[in-house]
């Protein structure tokens, strides 16, 4: 899918009969990620290459549709999770609805926030972006407004009118879109039990520099203020690879200073160096637990924190040698309009 959604877009910017592109799901999710199982499979059969190659065509479409030189509409309405946030985030408009569930699982999985997320994770308000990579955790589409993932919102029953509205224009022009947007779009406010009601909290404890300060600072703020919320987030990290838990936390702070395409080349590094298994075996394990056994016990390794090694980290963000080539993307011919 991904290799036919990176040829398709190239088609189409090059093609003069088309204004824009309007991406959407073909069913109740927009996208709940990447085939994770196969990928596990291919893994287990030695097919490196097959698993390197989806990567690789996975990060070269975001950054394409990171740069891409016609307006992009991305209706994420269901299930938007892992990747499938990914493919979809880069553009330049993105419609939610109040049936929109977006997450980066991955840590629960043993792996870390790719397709781009270190650098849109990184760019949310405070410290939101290290608070939704570390745990998990889910957005519905109006705190996806209220923290900038998306840029509007409609109801789903609206939909199809959003649909005919915009497929009937014929142009190129960013602001004819938006405003045909706008037209259907709905004014939202937060509940009042919303996560991002708790963003000073969220900046208070995810703002340190380490997991275990983190965990700290979250126990603490639990026992002084009697907040479920903080024991939930605690019980999340726990759940999570340590492992995936520290290089994610790292991650997330580097795309704070970094470009998209710096970004993904340092995503594909970590990927490739972690599914290499001279660290560890957490990917496939935590596939394993959650979505093969279905034991939901997967055995980390290393099994705690306090056995994550610095060097065990840094691993995962080495170059490689010169075997293996880095992620290639053609920076010096395009150039992301964020």
């Amino acid at each position: 899918m991904v290799g036919r959604l990176k040829r398709l877009y190239e088609s189409w910017e090059e093609n003069p009969d088309i204004g824009f592109v309007l991406m959407k799901g073909a069913g109740r999710a927009f996208c709940s990620g990447g085939d994770v199982i196969a990928l596990y499979q291919l893994l287990n059969e030695g097919k490196f290459e097959d698993f390197k190659n989806f990567f690789e065509t996975l990060y070269q479409f975001v950054y394409l549709q990171g740069t891409f030189v016609k307006p992009h509409v991305a209706i994420l309405d269901g299930i938007t999770m892992g990747c499938g946030a990914g493919i979809s985030l880069q553009g330049m408009y993105r419609v939610v609805t109040d049936k929109t569930v977006f997450s980066n699982p991955e840590t629960q999985m043993g792996f870390h926030p790719d397709a781009g997320a270190s650098f849109y994770l990184s760019h949310l308000p405070g410290y939101l972006g290290e608070y939704l990579a570390l745990t998990g955790e889910k957005l519905n589409g109006v705190e996806m407004i209220a923290c900038g993932l998306a840029t509007h919102y409609t109801l789903n029953g609206r939909l199809p009118l959003v649909e005919e509205r915009v497929g009937k224009l014929i142009t190129d022009d960013p602001s004819i879109i938006e405003t045909s947007l706008a037209q259907y779009g709905d004014l939202v406010s937060l509940d009042r039990e919303s996560v991002l009601r708790k963003i000073e909290t969220i900046d208070k404890c995810f703002s340190h520099d380490t997991i275990e300060e983190i965990i700290d600072a979250l126990e603490n703020e639990a026992a002084s203020s009697y907040d479920v919320w903080c024991r939930k987030a605690v019980e999340k990290l726990k759940e999570a690879s340590p492992l995936s838990l520290k290089v994610t936390l790292q991650s997330i702070r580097e795309g704070r200073f970094q470009s998209l395409d710096q970004c993904l080349v340092r995503e594909y590094r970590i990927t490739l160096n972690g599914i290499s298994k001279k660290v560890s075996n957490d990917f496939c394990e935590g596939i394993r637990a959650r979505l093969v056994d279905k034991d939901f016990a997967p055995k980390w390794d290393p099994p705690s924190l306090a056995d994550v090694s610095k060097d065990m980290v840094d691993c995962y963000f080495s170059p490689f040698d010169e075997l293996e080539p880095e992620l290639q993307l053609p920076t010096a011919l395009r150039e992301p309009y964020i």
